[in-house]
């Protein structure tokens, strides 16, 4: 017989206390304007030394980005800490004297730190290697996972689609997919350029009108999406909307295609080097024995989760998520429904009942994930008893100190000690970690609240509620 959620995760008491809400948490609540009934939550100390004080414990319950605590810990036991994504440039046949006779193949393996000199690296390692023409062109291999290109026909999460938050990975990920962009109000109107500057791409601001009311800071109130268009041998972004006078701002963004972008790079840099390459690129799978001619290694998952964690990065949270699915998936099997099956398998490992538990992209950057309080109380007990702990630990904010908690709890006993990770989305806040009380032992702390006003007035709730737990004795 399944063991039910809410017992598996207070095994060690036997009991829990359906509490009522702590006077400082509910005065917080009044004064948000918010219902008592939109907070769930289940807090405990981490030896279970006494009962669990619940709410709503077992609702399932839109998690916003405390979801990546489930990505991160599964990763970290079915992958490794130090599984490593790597990126390989092969070719169907090993170069002679110095020239591939077929195309250079671009292979993505999910490797998080594949940048512009990552890049640059590999094409330098080849051209060191004496090849100095490519007659075939360049295929980029993508095939990692299926489908390869997740992002095309997929509506957008919101209207700023163009912003590295709603970068959607596939398994090359070169530079996030993205590019930076330099604006600046000049006397005569606005400029634009692009970092790396690029062959084939032209930049054109004119149309941008500079603003005198709007602080440069708040640039991107007034910006509009600009949308590429083919020309004669490359892209033009038009940009439009206002920009704030005597501001200069740099926005890295997601705004040309990244197959385009990702061969216009390549060819760039290898003629910089030296190199000559064919016309022609594509995306395909490399062929059964290709040679590997150059490599770059990522680096290992543990070092990676701190950076994803304490800045919530979606997009490589999203790439840790596939890689479960990329390593478990059958022939044929989509990434993402492979990925869904090691979490739920992992769940029944650990006797958690994943009913309610709803998936989609491991991220929390979706209306439509679910997990409920007691669900991810369990999951943060079953983490500490693991071998990854302390990698678990040391990527989550410490708050008042790092990362997404920098600002918050400054004034509270937390300050320092707790870890603990966010979650915001318009209508979900949620934070999840470990809180130490007056006594400096450790509780299991899972908070979500769900309501329209959620991320306008949900926080000092969450807060207030840490507060708490961190004066108990």
């Amino acid at each position: 017989m399944r063991v039910a959620l809410f017992t598996a995760a207070l095994l060690l008491t036997g009991c829990a206390t359906v509490a009522p809400l702590p006077e400082p948490v509910q005065a917080v609540l009044a004064q948000q304007g918010l219902p008592a009934d939109s907070l769930g939550f289940v807090l405990q100390p981490l030896d279970g030394s006494r009962a669990a004080l619940t709410r709503r414990a077992d609702d399932p319950m839109a998690p916003a980005s405390t979801m990546k605590l489930v990505t991160a810990t599964v990763a970290l036991d079915r992958l490794g800490t130090n599984h490593r994504g790597r990126t390989e440039l092969l070719a169907a046949a090993s170069p002679v004297d110095g020239v591939i006779t077929g195309p250079l193949i671009l292979r993505g393996g999910a490797d998080p730190d594949l940048d512009w000199p990552a890049l640059w690296w590999l094409l330098r390692q080849l051209r060191d290697s004496g090849v100095r023409d490519i007659r075939g062109g360049l295929v980029v291999d993508r095939t990692l996972f299926n489908p390869t290109r997740f992002d095309v026909g997929l509506p957008p999460f919101d209207d700023a689609p163009e912003f590295p938050y709603n970068v959607i990975p596939d398994a090359l990920h070169l530079n996030g997919s993205l590019l930076d962009y330099e604006l600046q109000a000049t006397a005569t109107g606005v400029t634009a350029r692009s970092v790396p500057a690029l062959a084939g791409l032209t930049l054109d601001a004119g149309a941008m009108t500079p603003s005198t009311t709007r602080a440069c800071k708040d640039w991107s109130n007034d910006w509009k999406t600009a949308v590429p268009q083919p020309r004669a041998g490359g892209l033009t972004l038009q940009f439009n909307g206002a920009f704030p006078a005597d501001c200069r701002q740099r926005a890295t963004l997601q705004l040309v295609d990244r197959q385009w972008l990702t061969a216009q790079a390549v060819r760039q840099f290898w003629a910089e080097l030296g190199g000559t390459m064919a016309a022609g690129d594509t995306e395909a799978a490399a062929p059964a024995g290709a040679v590997v001619l150059a490599m770059h290694r990522g680096r290992p998952l543990a070092e990676v989760l701190r950076g994803v964690m304490k800045s919530s990065d979606n997009a490589l949270t999203r790439l840790i998520y596939l890689q479960l699915g990329a390593q478990a998936a059958q022939p044929g099997e989509p990434t993402r429904a492979a990925a869904e099956r090691v979490v739920r398998d992992w769940f029944k490992a650990q006797r958690i009942d994943d009913r309610g538990l709803v998936l989609d992209n491991g991220s929390g950057l979706s209306r439509s994930e679910r997990i409920s309080p007691a669900q991810l109380a369990g999951l943060l007990r079953v983490s500490q008893r693991g071998a990854q702990a302390p990698e678990l630990l040391a990527a989550l904010p410490v708050a008042g100190l790092d990362g997404t908690m920098t600002r918050r709890l400054k004034d509270s006993p937390a300050a320092g000690q707790a870890r603990l990770k966010t979650g915001t989305l318009r209508d979900a806040v949620g934070l999840a970690g470990l809180v130490p009380d007056a006594n400096g032992k450790p509780w299991v702390f899972v908070a979500l609240l769900n309501d329209p006003q959620a991320s306008a007035k949900g926080r000092p709730v969450l807060d207030a509620l840490v507060d708490w737990v961190a004066r108990q004795r």
